[in-house]
């Protein structure tokens, strides 16, 4: 990438990693709750509240613009929810890194958990991750996100998945669900394999005892809803794994219903 395109590139990642005015999350969890829940291997979506996110929700049709893996204690720096990295993520400005479960606290989330994952594969798909810290974000592919920032993007849906297989393809670069597919892909854990049928002759001929056979997708081609439809993940929501009581939560009505009824008394 030429300087000129360097520059252009790292402008264009500032302009698109600025967040959104008016974004609301539809309910929030205490860090060290949303710390409590999550085991290394987990994939954390998230709903992106800047640019770049909104594209990306455009053109996945999808709640979730953005991924990040649980890694846990591996860095050795503990496990506070506020100032230990214990997510990595591929990052527009800053490329591969860690961070603190806090950042994503107030926003929109899904934990997906890998369905059956033996410790062992777990540990190394945990390990492929945090050795590629420090790569630099795949430039290339903002340029491409950058064609489609128009209000309405003139992209059939038929085609966005195949837009967003973009990249340089140098793997020193990453983006964030393509590092997490490929640390998937390195243990041959399926997230959305293509399946293959196979007619009975192809069968008799090779020696297949299968009726299908899976293929791996190019880690290019996956996007963060990928994970939220894999029927390989188990997917829940922070608060129903905790003591969840509806009976406890404050209305308004029954508030002012309250205030009213004392106010009489009185």
């Amino acid at each position: 990438m030429t300087p000129i395109r360097r520059k252009a590139g790292r402008w264009l990642a500032n302009f698109l990693s600025q967040p959104l005015l008016h974004y609301k999350p539809y309910s929030t969890i205490n860090s060290d709750h949303f710390l409590a829940l999550l085991q290394p291997g987990d994939v954390l979506l998230v709903e992106g509240n800047t640019r770049v996110s909104s594209t990306i929700k455009y053109l996945t049709q999808s709640t979730w613009s953005h991924a990040a893996l649980y890694i846990g204690d591996i860095l050795g720096q503990g496990l506070d929810a506020e100032t230990a990295p214990t997510l990595i993520e591929a990052d527009l400005s800053h490329g591969v890194i860690a961070v603190p479960l806090g950042k994503y606290a107030q926003h929109n989330t899904r934990i997906c958990r890998p369905l059956k994952i033996n410790p062992d594969d777990c540990e190394r798909v945990v390990r492929y991750a945090a050795d590629r810290l420090g790569l630099a974000y795949d430039l290339k592919n903002l340029i491409d996100l950058g064609r489609y920032l128009l209000p309405i993007p003139p992209v059939p849906a038929f085609m966005r998945r195949r837009m967003l297989s973009l990249g340089s393809g140098d793997p020193t670069r990453a983006i964030c669900t393509t590092l997490i597919a490929q640390a998937f892909q390195s243990v041959h854990f399926p997230i959305l394999p293509r399946v293959e049928i196979l007619a009975n002759a192809e069968r008799q001929l090779y020696g297949y005892t299968l009726d299908e056979i899976h293929h791996i997708r190019h880690h290019s081609l996956y996007v963060p809803r990928d994970f939220d439809l894999s029927p390989y993940f188990r997917i829940f929501k922070p608060l129903q794994k905790l003591d969840f009581d509806y009976t406890a939560m404050k209305w308004k009505d029954q508030l002012e219903a309250e205030l009213i009824q004392v106010s009489g008394i009185k």
